[in-house]
């Protein structure tokens, strides 16, 4: 196996990863925040690309490291040793048009569900413990935090 990376000025950094097969699997990191990637079996001499954005990128690595427990859901349940009757659920959900232009407080989410907005994500710029003042935009991925069944009472009185 052979990884190496290459600085590309004006457009980033090129990743490169020869598996022992022979394949090769280049990652380039754009200036403008995308993610392309290239591979190329040992026998064939045509590269395949796909292109993402960053959050795509990051789910890719998720995926690709074993992070998603559960791929379709995004979401992980962690349980504490110490408190054996505490098991805490962190989600990631993508916010719709029919939450857009609404305020975190406004919907009142926290006293409805028991559930906590942890952090927003909105075109790569991230802001974590966000105020209740806080408005979603159409698009915006959203994480909480909270026991299953409050998840569940977000999913369907808030997200509907």
């Amino acid at each position: 196996m052979d990884f190496h990376h290459l600085s590309l000025p004006g457009i980033g950094t090129k990743y490169e990863l020869e598996t022992e097969e022979g394949d090769i699997i280049s990652v380039v990191y754009m200036e403008s925040g995308k993610v392309q990637i290239y591979t190329r079996g040992g026998a064939c001499n045509e590269y395949c690309s796909a292109e993402l954005n960053a959050m795509e990128a990051r789910r890719l690595g998720n995926v690709l490291t074993g992070a998603i427990i559960e791929a379709e859901q995004e979401g992980v349940e962690i349980a504490f040793s110490a408190l054996a009757d505490l098991r805490i659920s962190v989600h990631t959900y993508i916010i719709g048009k029919n939450l857009s232009g609404r305020s975190i407080g406004e919907m009142d989410i926290r006293s409805k569900t028991g559930v906590t907005v942890l952090a927003v994500s909105r075109e790569g710029e991230n802001t974590v413990n966000p105020r209740p003042s806080f408005v979603f935009g159409a698009g915006d991925a959203v994480v909480v935090i909270g026991e299953a069944d409050q998840i569940k009472r977000f999913e369907k009185e808030i997200l509907g």
